[in-house]
Order: C-alpha cells, then structure tokens, then sequence
C-alpha cells in the first residue's frame, strides 16, 4: 500500500480534468542540451493543452524557461473540454489550418485522430530524450509511426476521509464492501471512472478480461453489485472534493494529488494507491497534420522528455513523471505527492474508441440507470 497525507507547493485546482525550483538552473541546462537550435527569437510555436490551472501552470512555470533555452516564442491555447478540441483540429486540417501545432490530447481523442490520419508522424531521430519515455506512454499508428508522445501522467486512487476510516482501505475490494453501504462517490462515466478495469484487475487477475464482450459483462455484473454503496456518481468534482472533506461521502475514487492538495491544507482526507494499483491516465503531446512548424514541435516535445523537465512538472504542476523515476531527482516525499512504485492500472482506452456507444449502454442500463 502506498499512501499520501499530504503534498506542497501546488494550487489546489484541476483543471485539466475537463477531459498538467529552480528556473534559472533548468533552462540553463535545456540549453545545454540543445546546441545549435535555432534562437530567433521571430520563431513561434503554438501550443495547445488543457485550460484552467494546467495553462496557468504551462504559462508561468514551463513555457518561459522553453523560450530561454531554445529562442523559440510559445503562444498557448487554452483547448476545450471533452473532444470538442479534437473536432476543431479535424475541421481545420481539412482547410489545411492548425489551431495548434502541439496538443496536449486525452487518449481516446488520440485513438480517434490516429484514425482520422490527424497526427504527423514524429521523427524520433529528431527526439533523442523520446527514448526515456516509458512505452506504454508511446502511440503509434498501425504501421509503426510514432503518432503521439507521452505529456503529463495523473493517478486516480482510492480515497477516504480519515475521521470515518482511521485505517486506510488497502483493496479495491473495499468499494464492494457490505460496510459501506451509502458511503461511495464514483465517477458518472465508464469512459472517465474506468471501473471497469478496475473490476478487471480486481476480480478477475486482470484487463485482458475486457478482450471479450462475455468479460466485459461479467465486469459489468459486478460493478452493478457494488450499486448500493454508492451515495454518488460525480461529474462535478468539486462537489465530491467537499462531501470527501465533510465525511458526507467518505470513501470513493478521486486525484491523488488534489486530495493531497486537501489533506495538506489540513482535511481530514487521505488518498490510498491500492494493492492492485492506481488508475494511471494521461496525455500525449501530438502535432497536427496542417502544422507547418514540424521542426520546432520537435524542439519542443524533446525539451519536454528530459529529466528535469519532468521533475519541474511534478513539483509545479503536479503530474507524474511519463519517465522512470530514477532518472528524475524528485524526492521519495515529492514522488508519492504524485506517484507510486506499485505497478498501475492502465485504462483500456482501445475500448472507449471501439465500443463507446455500446459501452455507454450497458452502464447506463446496469449500473447508472
């Protein structure tokens, strides 16, 4: 079990979720690792990602020290939310526009655009630091081009409030528990709660379990056994964040680092990564078909592969490392405030491309409705 309480240095805001010490030193050492980048500084990249805290973040912690090492000017754009920003980029690469030429993209909007051909390949002679990118952070379209590369990575873990659980849960297992009947808040949607999974892994020795509709069903059956428990399917967080704080709702799934946000500020609330693991969820960085600054895009999602880019987004924005950990110098402290050695959970997202109108069928039918 591997547990936070607590967690500085972030502002407890998330954003990103409508779906991420030292400046001076970090831009000195990008440069280093850049020679003979070009430095004008009329060159200018535009750079898509999530609004809200995560472009706040971007804006004042990431993108200045990107410009210093590099010369290259970064223009932000705040993308919506869901896949409305996917449907944009769709539209405007067939007038061969690019309302960004990096995006920071959800995986099934990834899947989705990889289908459409949306993604320019990526060169990855051209992304040396690419290499440290752990795989499964690594999309590739049928044949082997690289279509997308691993940005920011967040866990989903098992919360509860510690004035009603003075001992932390260490299963999944607990969500199904007789005891805690009324007690749970979930996420509303199999796309974004990934309960399915977490049944998978937790029932059944695993995710391969949803290769098949029959596992898929037998998922479905028991997470529906787990429906009196629930007090709460969520989609506004903020609502869940304060039943959490309150002990209204004491027990359910929520972001580890905004609950170790709250439980530095002194909420009696604790996040758990289970035995079985957390649910790891992620962007990638892509670049549109219509962008015709493929060269610079490169430059950047390079700059941010690199170890101690890695670490400043975990420190500043509060992301986990889409690095091993050991090649960061991110304390044991700083590591758990968004991460965990236990193996996670990785989302089918295969699935929510292929199967979402019949996946969001049997949830509403057996689970939600």
């Amino acid at each position: 079990m591997n547990e936070t309480t607590g967690k500085q240095g972030l502002h407890a805001s998330i954003g990103r979720r409508a779906i991420l010490a030292g400046a001076g030193t970090i831009a000195t050492a990008a440069a280093i690792g850049f020679p003979g980048i070009v430095r004008a500084q009329t060159k200018s990249l535009k750079v898509g990602v999530y609004g809200g805290y995560f472009k706040e973040s971007f804006d004042k912690h990431i993108f200045p020290d990107f410009t210093k090492a590099t010369g290259i000017a970064v223009e932000s754009v705040a993308e919506p939310t869901g896949e409305a920003w996917l449907v944009q980029l769709e539209q405007a690469a067939r007038a061969r526009q690019a309302p960004a030429d990096v995006s920071m993209m959800s995986q099934v909007a990834m899947l989705k655009g990889m289908a459409a051909e949306l993604w320019a390949p990526f060169d990855l002679g051209k992304l040396p630091n690419s290499a440290k990118v752990l795989p499964h952070l690594i999309n590739k379209y049928p044949d082997g081009r690289v279509s997308g590369v691993g940005a920011v990575s967040w866990y989903i873990t098992l919360v509860t409030n510690t004035k009603s659980y003075p001992t932390a849960p260490t299963s999944w297992s607990a969500l199904w528990d007789p005891a805690n009947k009324d007690k749970l808040g979930l996420l509303a949607l199999v796309s974004n709660s990934f309960l399915l999974e977490v049944a998978a892994t937790t029932f059944f020795g695993g995710t391969r379990q949803l290769d098949s509709e029959d596992g898929q069903l037998a998922c479905f059956r028991k997470l529906a056994e787990l429906k009196a428990n629930v007090k709460l399917w969520y989609r506004d967080e903020a609502q869940f964040e304060a039943a959490l704080k309150s002990g209204e709702i004491p027990m359910g799934q929520y972001y580890h680092d905004v609950t170790g946000l709250a439980a530095a500020d002194g909420h009696p609330v604790r996040s758990t990564f289970p035995k079985e693991g957390g649910i790891l969820d992620s962007g990638s960085w892509a670049v549109s078909r219509a962008s015709k600054a493929a060269d610079l895009a490169h430059v950047f999602v390079d700059y941010m592969c690199q170890p101690q880019i890695q670490a400043l987004l975990s420190r500043k924005v509060g992301t986990a490392p889409t690095i091993d950990r050991k090649a960061t110098d991110l304390t044991d402290q700083e590591f758990a405030a968004v991460s965990s050695d236990i193996p996670p959970i990785l989302p089918r997202y295969d699935l929510y491309q292929a199967k979402s109108d019949w996946l969001n069928q049997k949830w509403t039918e057996m689970i939600v409705g």
